[in-house]
């Protein structure tokens, strides 16, 4: 038993000191790179690229991402639309600082808030509203990229 632990300890001891990696001038980590990896040469299939070019344009065409949302509102009625719409402007009124979306998915029309990229944040806004929307849940949907914040730097003024 104290000789697999001893062999245990060596093993674990031993991928701290063995480790290829290196710090470059700024303080960061940089893995090395075995001399043979700068001259290597993969021979592919045409069509590998071509399918890799294509993913690649998919990807840039795409104007969302997997996220979260909190649905408050969905109706199939003849009036639909204009329930949405009044829910919309109601729902803004009470909380400006969110995004609103109506969304058509034959035959509801439902009332979507928020763009949250994680169900943790959703669930924030969720627990924030469900007394004005108790019928509010979190739906996994397609949101829009979020805004980056513009950094404040102090003027030396």
């Amino acid at each position: 038993m104290k000789r697999f632990f001893l062999s245990a300890i060596y093993l674990i001891i031993s991928q701290f000191i063995f480790a290829q990696t290196t710090f470059n001038t700024d303080g960061l980590l940089q893995p090395v790179r075995p001399e043979i990896l700068s001259n290597l040469h993969i021979d592919s299939d045409h069509r590998l690229n071509k399918m890799l070019n294509w993913h690649i344009q998919q990807n840039e065409l795409m104007n969302s991402i997997d996220g979260f949302r909190v649905e408050i509102f969905f109706s199939s009625d003849y009036n639909a639309f204009e329930k949405a719409k009044k829910k919309k402007v109601e729902f803004l009124a009470l909380y400006p600082d969110n995004t609103v979306h109506i969304k058509y998915d034959a035959p509801n029309f439902r009332v979507r808030v928020g763009d949250f990229r994680t169900k943790n944040e959703a669930l924030k806004l969720h627990r924030e509203i469900k007394n004005d929307y108790p019928v509010a849940f979190i739906v996994a949907d397609k949101i829009d990229f979020p805004l980056l914040k513009q950094i404040q730097y102090e003027r030396p003024d």
